[in-house]
């Protein structure tokens, strides 16, 4: 059997080099199951990630990819789209690298509303290096720089890109297949920025330390069973959201990209 999305991912690159059960390859193919739903050609496409686990995923696909440095791939992102405004720009980036190191220009990215869409999938972890807290760790989990738990409240990524900007903010995990392709399209699709969430598994690290699951069907299945939609949520309170992972459509509206404004500005001179 062919790979249904030959044309799209590098098939004979394979075996790849990420642990067994990783989201990244999930992700991946969601990314490129969406630029095939959509019809656009490959040429017209850049794919731009940092540095890390999720960074390795751009050799795997046939459209020009980028590989950058540790936090910056929203910079070269936003260099590429104001360069050449006719090419989607998708990042793909992992939590470390697109909020931790790469946090300012991430909310400075959403902020100027640069027309890209962000991928990030947060596995809670640094999972490249050691499985260290990141600034998505839930507060109280086990890591190995932090064995007594982590006393540190973690990052609403939803959030923080909501008030910083973004025109479309979605979460979701690694169960809700469907729902996260569909959302990944429509932030191609949006003349703005774009912020897709993915919670994914990493059973090396996240599954071992801090959910103590070992298969990473039963992270997946955790998943599943700790996440609910934000249409679902009424009147729960505090403590029966507590742990909750809320999934789900946060922003869609519209304004003028950074872009266009540039276009606008040209015009005037």
């Amino acid at each position: 059997m062919e790979h249904p999305l030959k044309k799209l991912i590098k098939t004979e690159n394979l075996p790849h080099e990420f642990c067994p059960g990783c989201a990244i390859g999930q992700v991946y193919h969601w990314v490129a199951r969406a630029i095939d739903e959509l019809g656009i050609d490959m040429n017209k496409v850049v794919l731009v990630s940092g540095i890390g686990c999720c960074a390795r995923g751009v050799r795997f696909v046939r459209c020009d990819a980028l590989t950058t440095l540790h936090g910056r791939a929203l910079a070269f992102a936003t260099g590429i789209k104001l360069a050449n405004p006719n090419l989607n720009v998708i990042v793909v980036t992992g939590d470390g690298d697109g909020s931790g190191i790469g946090g300012n220009h991430l909310i400075h990215a959403a902020r100027r509303n640069v027309e890209l869409t962000v991928v990030l999938l947060n596995n809670g972890v640094y999972a490249s290096t050691g499985g260290q807290v990141a600034p998505t760790t839930p507060h109280g989990a086990y890591t190995p720089t932090t064995p007594f738990g982590n006393i540190e409240d973690p990052f609403d990524l939803c959030k923080l890109l909501e008030a910083a900007g973004a025109v479309y903010v979605a979460r979701w995990t690694t169960y809700h297949v469907r729902p996260a392709i569909e959302s990944i399209k429509k932030g191609i699709k949006k003349k703005g920025f774009s912020f897709i969430e993915i919670i994914g598994q990493c059973p090396t690290y996240l599954g071992r330390y801090v959910l103590k699951l070992y298969e990473p069907v039963e992270c997946i299945n955790w998943f599943k069973n700790n996440s609910i939609r934000k249409e679902l949520i009424g009147n729960l309170s505090k403590e029966e959201l507590a742990n909750k992972i809320i999934v789900g459509e946060f922003v869609d509206k519209e304004k003028i990209g950074l872009v266009e404004r540039y276009q606008k500005l040209y015009g005037k001179i």
